[in-house]
């Protein structure tokens, strides 16, 4: 019996992933995309996302994008559960496209996942000081803090919330993410000079204002959004326009600078996974076609 091919794309934000993802599927029989993005599973969240177009998923079967509404939370074990269930229902070439880097690996690595504490949870964000939630952290498990930012305060309540619901120290789940074990999943990243990626992230974020980007954030703040979905980079900025606290130019080069500090996270990040086969581009991400191809179909 011949296994089924398992490839993940990844890289930082902005890299051209989907523009190699595509292509590839294109020329590879049966092969579907699944994406590991934790925000393209909103409906609604398109421009902002870079979400695929309705032409691209037409040419193409995408899995793991439109789920869920911006007002619902989506946990990273709920997204681990969706990303199985799309792999079992197709029988081609899989290729996973995604930066979001915890949810790459809960899903590569089948990552032993926390469970949940709404209430714990609910005590925990009644909390404004974040400085405050981080110190507590700190204090019943130092190991979880090295890998989290003073100012990410949703991962900090998550790690407290853990923490008090299971009696463990959040950093114990699992092999941890310091190991990286083997599996069947071929990694390709596609790697760019820093100063040339920012000037694509710029151009990208004026490509998506263009788009209609404030038109569509427009829309969303008209009805209730969730959490996570409300820290959007993209969206968090606009939505503060719209409640009067920020002008549109300003939101813009928020936006320009938070997606810059979020591709050197996630190449940070995937750098530190040795299995990782890296693609140097210059200019052009489909230099990386070929290395894809071959690995969907060896």
């Amino acid at each position: 019996m011949i296994q089924r091919r398992r490839v993940a794309l990844v890289g930082a934000t902005a890299s051209g992933k989907s523009t190699v993802a595509l292509a590839a599927a294109r020329q590879v029989s049966g092969a579907e995309l699944i994406s590991v993005d934790a925000m393209q599973v909103y409906r609604g969240m398109d421009i902002g996302t870079a979400k695929p177009t309705s032409q691209e998923r037409s040419e193409v079967v995408h899995h793991c994008i439109d789920i869920i509404d911006p007002a619902d939370e989506f946990t990273v074990a709920e997204f681990q559960r969706a990303c199985r269930s799309a792999a079992e229902s197709f029988g081609g070439p899989a290729l996973y496209v995604g930066g979001t880097g915890l949810y790459h690996r809960a899903v590569i690595d089948d990552l032993t996942l926390p469970g949940e504490w709404p209430e714990i949870r609910a005590a925990l964000d009644a909390n404004p000081d974040t400085h405050q939630l981080f110190q507590r952290l700190e204090a019943i498990d130092p190991h979880a803090v090295v890998k989290i930012e003073p100012t990410n305060r949703r991962r900090i309540v998550r790690a407290l919330e853990v923490c008090m619901g299971s009696g463990r120290p959040f950093s114990s789940f699992g092999p941890g993410l310091e190991t990286y074990p083997a599996n069947d999943v071929v990694q390709i990243g596609l790697r760019w000079d820093r100063a040339v990626l920012a000037r694509r992230i710029e151009q990208r974020v004026r490509q998506m204002f263009a788009a209609g980007l404030v038109d569509e954030v427009r829309q969303l703040s008209q009805q209730r959004i969730g959490r996570t979905a409300g820290q959007a980079i993209g969206y968090k900025e606009l939505f503060a326009v719209f409640a009067g606290d920020s002008t549109v130019e300003e939101a813009r080069e928020l936006i320009v600078t938070s997606t810059r500090q979020l591709a050197a996270r996630q190449d940070k990040w995937f750098r530190r996974d040795p299995r990782i086969r890296w693609i140097d581009v210059d200019d052009d991400p489909l230099v990386a076609l070929p290395t894809v191809i071959e690995a969907l179909t060896a």
